[in-house]
């Protein structure tokens, strides 16, 4: 996840996305960089458009539990994603039913931010 961080720090600073930058960020953060995910990320990130992409996800309800957050993850951090940054069927439908007992964990003992905010 930090290297999409580092990613998005570089566009939001409007310095250009390449693998140096990226790699200066990380080293900057204290990360022990692994120059095979930042390629990776570099080219995945290579024709998109970053504000487009912000503006999309922001836009996206945040229906269905789990759904929002795979729809925000637009680039990999080389994490337990497959290679084409889609999640597997199981992997999505684990990661729901995770999503929905933890919800329904937290309305049963009263605890949300609903609860903390009112």
């Amino acid at each position: 996840m930090e290297y999409v961080y580092a990613a998005l720090t570089l566009n939001e600073s409007g310095e250009e996305i390449n693998e140096e930058n990226i790699t200066a960020v990380l080293e900057a953060a204290g990360v022990d960089v692994e120059q095979s995910r930042v390629k990776a990320l570099v080219a995945a990130l290579e024709d998109v458009d970053i504000e487009d992409a912000i503006e999309t996800a922001a836009a996206a309800p945040a229906a269905g539990g789990g759904a929002a957050g795979g729809a925000a993850g637009g680039a990999d951090d080389g994490g337990d994603e497959d290679e084409g940054g889609e999640e597997s069927a199981d992997e999505a439908e684990a990661a729901d039913e995770d999503d929905d007992d933890e919800d329904e964990d937290e309305e049963e003992s009263g605890e949300g931010l609903g609860e903390l905010f009112g």
